[in-house]
């Protein structure tokens, strides 16, 4: 019994320090752009259209390609 008066009181500031943690993420930005950094490691970086991903998931119009790339 006298080990729940510490168990208790740790893991409640367990919990409010992951819930801070937690807010200051979503305050900071770090969960803004899931889907940016996923798509763009599928493009190779002398890929001119390797932003192609990160603007079609920001809802931008693809741009048009000037040639073909090199291994189509």
């Amino acid at each position: 019994m006298p080990a729940l008066y510490v168990m208790i009181p740790a893991a409640l500031l367990i919990v409010a320090i992951a819930v801070y943690i937690f807010f200051w993420a979503v305050d900071s930005g770090q969960y803004d752009d899931l889907d940016g950094p996923a798509h763009s490691i599928l493009f190779d970086d002398q890929d001119p259209n390797h932003t192609a991903a990160v603007d079609e998931a920001n809802g931008q119009p693809a741009k048009p390609q000037d040639k073909a790339p090199p291994h189509v």
